[in-house]
């Protein structure tokens, strides 16, 4: 049996068992830093979220999208409404910027899975723009570059846009600006790029990026490119080092590849959460109500979905998390089914799912997918499973 889920703040392998939240961390004064596994209910909205407010007199050019903060299931202290806000800017050749986002610290990147590279450099966002006196920003691009240059090798994501936001909250990120992406901003050399948003539209004192980093029309600019344009206007400029894991670099694709595996508690250890689904439960063929198993059946997931198996994690409707026991994937037993199939039995709870929407923390593998001879195998099976998941997840 595969070793019972500790925590993603330990990268290696332990006997040792999940561990609930104690509360919130309070990591510097007026900014409040949620639990690593809170509730992830809130950040399954629509494209960018759920609360759209103009941000500029025009909301063509400019649109601030408010993160709930995320919905515990406990009151949440006062400065807890210091969350990330999500910016919208459709067009960066355009000055259209509020003045609140200027005069800060920016890191530039697609902050997918926002994993621990991703946290160590906005960790150092975060400490630049406290010395410098200005907000801390991540800026990424939507959509991917790759997906208007070559749609056919674009990834699919590992986290949304909203949820991004809500994972750099805990970092101390007061602004995720969204680029929209488009072939006239892929175009921009390097120094037009870096005149109309780091220049001309945050007015930036600081920026931190990572020694890999490239920008512009067919990535011409690099981070030496990028120090001569900063040192010419008198920003600061940091180059961050990369995080690695067993002696190789933690990205986004090593993750995706990960969880392409089942391995999604090696992928929770790198992004320092469990790997996240969100979807919303629609109608299924109801073998698992017959089998004394009901699962709720999710559409409408957008991000990775992982290799196919049974897996233990947390599910959470509205503000309740329920442990649960999650299948991926065909049932080939029946024949049926296809490789993103999501079912999800909430271990303990009966009630009516249709129609709403549930979003499942993955912590741990407990088998693949396995073609049985009979039925009754298969409820034999799922209590085995069942058994195996709250062992996973040090339930009663």
């Amino acid at each position: 049996m595969p070793g019972r889920w500790r925590g993603p703040a330990d990268y290696k392998r332990s006997s040792a068992v999940w561990r609930e939240p104690t509360g919130p961390t309070i990591t510097k004064p007026g900014r409040w830093r949620e639990p690593a596994d809170a509730s992830p209910s809130e950040s399954c909205g629509g494209p960018f979220g759920r609360d759209f407010r103009p941000h500029s007199p025009d909301p063509c050019q400019s649109a601030k999208l408010r993160v709930l903060a995320p919905d515990c299931g406990r009151p949440l202290p006062a400065h807890s409404l210091l969350v990330t806000e999500i910016v919208s800017i459709p067009d960066i050749t355009l000055s259209a910027v509020d003045a609140a986002l200027q005069g800060g610290v920016v890191s530039i990147g697609n902050f997918d899975g926002v994993h621990l590279g991703h946290a160590s450099l906005l960790g150092q966002t975060r400490q630049l723009a406290d010395r410098l006196g200005g907000p801390a920003i991540a800026c990424l691009f939507d959509p991917h570059p790759i997906a208007i240059l070559r749609p056919e090798l674009a990834p699919k994501r590992l986290t949304s846009v909203e949820e991004r936001a809500r994972r750099m909250t805990k970092l101390g990120i007061d602004y995720l600006v969204v680029c929209q992406t488009s072939t006239d901003l892929l175009n921009l050399s390097p120094e037009r790029f870096f005149g109309a948003l780091v220049r001309d539209n945050l007015k930036c004192r600081g920026v931190v990026e990572g020694e890999n980093f490239c920008f512009g029309k067919d990535r011409r600019g690099d981070v030496e490119v990028l120090r001569t344009l900063c040192h010419d206007q008198g920003i600061e400029f940091r180059v961050a080092e990369m995080e690695s894991a067993d002696g190789a670099m933690i990205s986004s694709t090593r993750i995706r590849d990960l969880l392409a595996e089942g391995n999604v508690r090696e992928a929770a250890a790198m992004m320092d959460t469990p790997h996240l689904l969100c979807g919303v439960v629609a109608q299924g063929d109801r073998r698992g109500r017959t089998l004394g198993f009901p699962t709720a059946n999710l559409e409408q997931i957008d991000v990775v979905i992982p290799a196919g198996g049974v897996y233990a994690g947390f599910a959470s409707v509205g503000t309740t998390r329920h442990p649960a026991a999650i299948h991926i994937g065909e049932s080939p037993t029946f024949q049926s089914g296809d490789p993103t199939k999501v079912e999800v039995h909430l271990i303990g709870f009966s009630g009516d799912l249709y129609g709403q929407t549930v979003s499942v923390e993955l912590i741990d593998r407990v088998r693949g997918v396995v073609r049985f001879d009979s039925v009754e195998a298969i409820a034999d099976q799922l209590r085995k499973d069942i058994q195996s998941a709250q062992q996973l997840l040090a339930l009663p």
